[in-house]
């Protein structure tokens, strides 16, 4: 979250993407760091997830990001 607000402090667009388990809790730093970026949420748990499985998170997840760095 820290690196999100320093890309987004010198003018680079950043999204973070959080387990959904920890979407309070991202959502809740990211409001206390001052941080107004969008996130995407990704099932729960990642950990101890397969390589398959990991990418074919990152493709269910990769039109949701793709639209919140491409933002206005």
């Amino acid at each position: 979250m820290h690196d999100i607000a320093d890309l987004e402090a010198r003018g680079v667009v950043g999204v973070f993407l959080a387990s959904a388990e920890f979407a309070d809790a991202a959502t809740a730093q990211a409001r206390a760091l001052g941080l107004a970026v969008p996130h995407v949420l990704v099932p729960h748990p990642v950990q101890d997830r397969t390589d398959d499985e990991l990418r074919r998170l990152a493709r269910d997840a990769y039109a949701a990001v793709l639209a919140a760095v491409t933002r206005s």
